[in-house]
C-alpha cells in the first residue's frame, strides 16, 4: 500500500512525466500547464493522400487526422503569428509562410527543415510544383519568389505586381505560375525564366485567391468584389463570371476532376459551381463568419472550410451535408475569471463570444454568443452562479448552469465599450467601467442603481474592495479614483501614472490597490490614504492587467510586452517573468488556491500557468562544484546536485539548464539522499534543460546530501552557466515546498603549460609543432623556458609534459608537419649530449626514443607510384628502414634507360607525401616529355632494390 501511495504521489507532484499528453499540453511555455484555445484560422490544406489537414493558426499550425478530426501535432516554432500553408506532393514536407520568412517542417517529425529568407513583407501564400522541387510564396512586398526546396536558395524574384500578393498556384505541368494580387490582377509567369507571359485584368478590388484546374487550361480567381472569374491560361480571355457571394470571396479550390469549384467568402457560405456551365450547385451554411479557406480532399468525395468563426467544417461533397465540425479554434482573448470554486474559467474574446472552459482539463464546457462584437471584461458572482460579461453597447448578465441570458444592461452613453465588469462582494451589485464613467446595477432585477462620474476619459477596469464599501476605478484621464459605493461619492483620487490606466484591483485585505498603466509601470497604493506605496517597473510596454494572488503576496501583471510579471507585494522585487504568449497579454487572474495563474492573450489562447509553492527558508539545493574548469573538447565532467538543511524530504523534482553550445547532456543519475530505494523517474530532455525527478518509496531524509548527479560532455571549451530552475520537494504527504536555489559555472581554466596548441592536454602535436620551429627567436608558444630561442631544452619539456590534461580553448588550430627520423635521432643526440640527470629530462629522451621507433619503417619498401596512369607527371613513394644512398633508374618497355634519379644519401624515415617522395616530371634525360606507354622504375639502397611499372598516358 505505501508503494502505491507514494507512487501516486510522485505522479501528482510531477505530471510532466505522464505517459500521454492532452493536446492543451503540447509545446508550452516552460512554466506553463495547459492551453486553451487553438488560435484563429487563417488557412487550411489536405495532405495529397489525403489523410491529414494542415491548419494555418495564430500561434502555429495544427496536424489533424482528415477522418477522425483527432490533433495529431502542432508546430510552433515560428517567429510570428499567421502562418499560410502547403504540402508538398510526397505530402512529407509541409511550407508555411509568415513574416519575412517561409519555412518547410518534417510533416512526420514536425522538425524544421530549413527557413527561406528573403521577403520583406508578409508571406501571405506558398506553393509547391507538382515535382516538388519548386516552392512559390507570394508576399506582401508585392513580390513572387521561387526557391529550390533541397537547398533554400531563391531561384529568382518575380516582379510586376504593385501591390501585395495574396495567391499563388502552379499549373499542372509546372511551367507556369499564377498570381493573385491586391493590384486587382492576376499574372500568369513562365516558370523556367521567370518573364511575365500575361496580366489578367477584370476584377475591380483585390484578387484574394487563384487555383489552377486539373486540366491546366483554366484559371479561377477569388476577389474582394465578391465574385469568382474563369479565365481561359493560353489566351487571357475571361471565360466567366460567377455571382452570388454577396462579400469578398477569400477562397477558391477546383474539385480533382475539375468539373467543380468551391469558394469561401466573407459572406460566411461555401458555394460550389459548376465549371462548364458557371450554374450555382449549392450553397453550404452553417459557419457564422467569413469562411477564409476551402480545399478539396484528393478524392473529391469532402470540403474542408476554416472560418473565422474558429471552426473547421468538413462537408460531403456530394449532399452538401455536414459530416464534422472541428472546434477550439479562437479569436483574441480580452478578459478570463476563475469562478469562486475554481472549476471553471471563462474567457471574453473578440468574437462577440464568451466561453467556459474546464479549468482542470481545459475542455470547452459552454460558449454564451452575445450580440456585439467584442467581450473586454467577464466577472463570476461570488455564488458562481452567474456570469457577467461587458461588452459593445451593453452588460449581459449569464447563468452559468444553463447558458442562458438573464439580463442585458444597455449602456447609458451611446455607442460605448463596457471594458471593465466587477460583482460586490454579497453579488448584489454589478459595477461596469463604460465611456468616462462607473455605472452600479441591482444584480437581481438588472436596474440602474448609480452612477459615478467624474472622470474625463475611458474607465478601463472597475474593483470592489473586499468589504464591499468602495469600488475603484481605473481611466484613460492617467488617475485612479475611489468611490463610496453606497453613495457614489468620490473619496480620493490616486494621481501620478502618466499613460492611460488600464486595470485596478484591490488586494485582498483591502488595504493596497494596485493599478497597470500604459506608462509601462504597476503602482500600489495606500488604500485607505491614496499614497503611493511602491512603483514595480520593468515591462517595456503597456501594463493591461493586474491580479493579487488569494494570500496578498504576490501581484502579477500582465503586458502589452508579451509577458506576465510576478512580483512580491512586501518588497516590490521582482520575482519571475512568465514568457510563451505570442501577442499581447490582455488579462491575468489568480485561482482561488493561489496554484494557478490564467493568462489571456491577442494570441488567441489562454495559458494557464502552474506556480511554485513558496520558498523553504533554510534548506538550500545547489549546483556543486560552484565552479568547474571545463574539460577538453570531447571529455565529460559530473556535476552535483546536493541539498543542504533538508527537512522531511520524500521526492524532489529540478530542472537543470545549459548551454547547448558548449554542452551536451549525457546522463542523469539519483544521488544518497532519499531513503534507499526511492524511485528515480528517467530524465526528460528537452534542448537545453533536463528535468529530474525523484520519490521515496517509504521514508523521509533529513540533513545534507547528493539528490542526483548529470553527467556532460564539452562540445565547445568556453565560460557558460548551469542554473537550476522549478526546484520544489515533497514531502510524504505530497505537500510542496520551494528551496533556495545556487546555480553553476563551467569556466575556461588557465592555459596548461606545454599545451602549444591550445587543446588541453600536452601530446605528439605539441611536440611536433615546436620542431617545425626549431631554431625561431624571438616571443613564441613554443618557447617553453622563455629564453628567446626554441632549441632543444623547449622541446625536451614538451616531453616532459606529456600526458597532463586541462581544459584550454582551440581557438587557433595550427598546421602540423610529421618530423623525419632524422630530425628526432639528432634532438636525442643533442639531449643526451647534455647529460642531465632530473627524471623529468630522463622522461623526456625516454619519449624521444619511443618517438625515433615509431618514425622508423621496420623494413625498405618500394611503394607503387602515384597517380598511375599519368600525365605528365607523378611522385614515387619509399620507406628506409635505414640510412642508405638512393637511386632510381626509369626504362621503357624495352629496357632502355629513360631517365636517372639519383636522391643521394637519405636518412631512415618514411617517404610517402609529396614532399619528401621522389619524384618524375615525364622527360628523358634531354629534357623532352617522353611518349605514351608502360615504363619501369627500379629503386636501389645498396642493399635493396625492386622494379615497379608505371603508365604514361596522354
Amino acid at each position: 500500500m505505501k508503494i502505491i501511495v507514494a507512487l501516486l504521489i510522485l505522479f501528482t507532484l510531477f505530471p510532466l512525466y505522464t505517459l500521454a499528453q492532452d493536446y492543451t499540453q503540447w509545446h508550452l511555455p516552460e512554466g506553463a500547464k495547459a492551453r486553451l484555445g487553438k488560435g484563429t484560422i487563417t488557412e487550411i490544406k489536405y495532405s495529397p493522400d489525403g489523410t491529414h489537414l494542415a491548419v494555418g493558426a495564430s500561434i502555429g499550425i495544427w496536424l489533424y487526422d482528415a477522418h477522425t478530426g483527432e490533433e495529431l501535432a502542432l508546430i510552433t516554432e515560428h517567429t510570428s503569428v499567421g502562418y499560410y500553408v502547403a504540402f508538398s506532393p510526397d505530402g512529407r514536407t509541409l511550407a508555411s509562410g509568415e513574416e519575412g520568412t517561409v519555412r518547410l517542417w518534417d510533416v512526420n517529425t514536425g522538425a524544421s527543415i530549413r527557413t527561406l529568407t528573403g521577403h520583406t513583407g508578409w508571406a501571405y501564400s506558398v506553393s509547391f510544383s507538382p515535382d516538388g522541387r519548386t516552392l512559390a510564396s507570394g508576399s506582401a512586398d508585392d513580390t513572387v519568389r521561387l526557391w529550390d526546396v533541397n537547398t533554400g536558395a531563391s531561384i529568382r524574384t518575380l516582379n510586376g505586381h504593385t501591390e501585395s500578393v495574396f495567391s499563388v498556384a502552379f499549373s499542372p505541368d509546372g511551367n507556369t505560375l499564377a498570381s493573385g494580387s491586391a493590384d486587382d490582377t492576376v499574372r500568369l509567369w513562365d516558370v523556367n525564366t521567370g518573364a511575365s507571359i500575361r496580366t489578367l485584368t477584370g476584377h475591380t478590388e483585390s484578387v484574394i485567391s487563384v487555383a489552377f484546374s486539373p486540366d491546366g487550361n483554366t484559371i479561377a480567381s477569388g476577389s474582394a468584389d465578391d465574385t469568382v472569374r474563369l479565365w481561359d491560361v493560353n489566351t487571357g480571355a475571361s471565360i466567366r463570371t460567377l455571382t452570388g457571394h454577396t462579400e469578398s470571396v477569400i477562397s477558391v479550390a477546383f474539385s480533382p476532376d475539375g468539373n467543380t469549384i468551391a469558394s469561401g467568402s466573407a459572406d460566411d457560405t461555401v458555394r460550389l459551381w459548376d465549371v462548364n456551365t458557371g450554374a450555382s450547385i449549392r450553397t453550404l451554411t452553417g459557419h457564422t463568419e467569413s469562411v477564409i479557406s476551402v480545399a478539396f480532399s484528393p478524392d473529391g468525395n469532402t470540403i474542408a472550410s476554416g472560418s473565422l468563426d474558429e471552426t473547421i467544417r468538413l462537408w460531403d461533397t456530394v449532399t452538401g451535408t455536414p459530416i464534422r465540425t472541428l472546434t477550439g479554434h479562437t479569436e483574441s482573448v480580452f478578459s478570463v475569471a476563475f469562478s469562486p470554486d475554481g472549476n471553471t474559467l471563462a474567457s471574453g474574446s473578440w468574437g462577440n463570444t464568451v466561453r467556459l472552459w474546464e479549468a482542470n482539463t481545459g475542455v470547452l464546457k459552454r460558449t454564451l454568443i452575445g450580440e456585439a462584437s467584442f467581450v473586454f471584461g467577464v466577472a463570476f458572482s461570488p455564488d458562481g452562479n452567474t456570469l457577467a460579461s461587458g461588452s459593445w453597447g451593453a452588460t449581459y448578465l449569464w447563468d452559468v448552469n444553463t447558458g442562458t441570458r438573464r439580463y442585458t444592461l444597455t449602456t447609458l452613453t451611446l455607442w460605448s465599450f463596457v471594458n471593465s465588469v466587477a460583482f460586490s462582494p454579497d453579488g448584489l451589485t454589478l459595477a461596469s467601467g463604460e465611456k468616462d464613467i462607473v455605472c452600479l446595477w441591482d444584480v437581481n432585477t438588472g436596474a440602474h442603481k448609480r452612477t459615478l462620474t467624474g472622470h474625463t476619459d475611458g474607465v478601463f477596469s472597475v474593483s470592489f474592495s473586499p468589504d464591499g464599501r468602495t469600488v475603484a476605478s481605473g481611466s484613460g484621464d492617467e488617475t485612479v479614483r475611489l468611490w463610496n459605493a453606497n453613495t457614489g461619492a468620490l473619496k480620493r483620487n490616486l494621481r501620478g501614472h502618466t499613460d492611460l490606466v488600464r486595470s485596478v484591483v484591490f488586494s485582498p485585505d483591502g488595504r493596497t490597490v494596485a493599478s497597470g498603466s500604459g506608462d509601462e509601470t504597476v503602482r500600489l497604493w495606500n488604500a485607505n490614504t491614496g499614497a503611493l506605496k511602491r512603483n514595480l517597473q520593468g515591462h517595456t510596454n503597456d501594463v493591461s492587467s493586474v491580479s493579487f494572488s488569494p494570500d496578498g503576496l504576490t501581484l502579477a501583471s500582465g503586458s502589452w510586452d508579451e509577458t506576465i510579471r510576478l512580483w512580491d507585494v512586501s518588497t516590490g522585487a521582482h520575482i519571475r517573468t512568465l514568457t510563451g504568449h505570442t501577442d499581447s497579454v490582455r488579462s491575468v487572474v489568480f485561482s482561488p488556491d493561489g496554484n494557478t495563474l490564467a493568462s489571456g492573450s491577442s494570441d488567441d489562447t489562454i495559458l494557464l500557468w502552474e506556480l511554485t509553492p513558496s520558498a523553504s527558508t533554510n534548506t538550500v539545493v545547489r549546483v556543486s562544484p560552484a565552479s568547474v574548469p571545463s574539460p577538453g573538447v570531447g571529455e565529460q565532467f559530473t556535476l552535483s546536485l546536493t541539498i543542504a538543511d533538508g527537512e522531511n524530504v520524500a521526492g524532489y523534482q529540478a530542472t537543470v539548464e545549459f548551454d547547448i553550445s558548449a554542452l551536451k547532456y549525457v546522463e542523469g543519475a539519483d544521488g544518497d539522499f532519499l531513503p534507499t530505494g526511492a524511485f528515480f523517474v528517467p530524465p526528460v530532455v528537452s534542448g537545453n534543460k533536463v528535468a529530474l525527478a525523484a520519490t521515496s518509496l517509504s521514508g523521509e531524509s533529513h540533513g545534507d546530501g547528493t539528490l542526483a548527479t548529470v553527467i556532460f560532455e564539452v562540445i565547445v571549451v568556453k565560460a557558460s552557466t548551469v542554473t537550476l530552475s522549478d526546484v520544489v520537494l515533497s514531502d510524504s504527504a505530497g505537500t510542496g515546498t520551494r528551496p533556495q536555489v545556487e546555480n553553476g559555472e563551467v569556466v575556461e581554466p588557465t592555459q596548461l603549460t606545454g599545451d602549444v596548441n591550445g587543446d588541453g592536454v600536452v601530446n605528439i602535436q605539441d611536440l611536433v609543432l615546436v620542431a617545425g620551429q626549431f631554431g625561431q627567436t624571438g616571443q613564441n608558444d613554443a618557447d617553453m623556458n622563455g629564453d628567446g630561442v626554441i632549441n632543444i631544452q623547449d622541446l625536451v619539456l614538451i616531453v616532459k609534459a606529456f600526458g597532463n590534461t586541462a581544459a584550454a580553448p582551440t581557438s587557433h588550430p595550427q598546421a602540423l608537419t610529421m618530423p623525419t627520423a632524422a630530425d628526432v635521432q639528432d634532438w636525442l643526440t643533442q639531449a643526451q649530449q647534455m647529460a642531465l640527470t632530473d627524471p623529468a629530462y630522463l622522461r623526456g629522451i625516454a619519449v624521444l626514443e619511443q618517438l625515433l621507433v615509431t618514425l622508423t619503417p621496420k623494413e625498405t619498401v618500394l611503394l607503387p607510384n602515384y597517380p598511375n596512369p599519368f600525365n605528365p607527371e607523378t611522385w614515387i613513394p619509399y620507406h628506409l628502414a635505414h640510412a642508405a644512398d638512393v637511386q632510381l633508374m626509369i626504362y621503357d618497355i624495352k629496357g632502355t634507360l629513360v631517365r636517372q634519379l639519383d636522391l643521394g644519401h637519405q636518412p631512415a624515415g618514411y617517404y610517402t607525401a609529396r614532399s619528401k617522395a621522389a619524384y618524375w616530371d615525364g622527360r628523358n634525360a634531354s629534357g623532352e616529355q617522353v611518349a605514351s606507354g608502360v615504363y619501369f622504375y627500379h629503386f636501389s639502397t645498396g642493399d635493396y632494390s625492386q622494379t615497379r611499372r608505371l603508365v604514361i598516358l596522354k
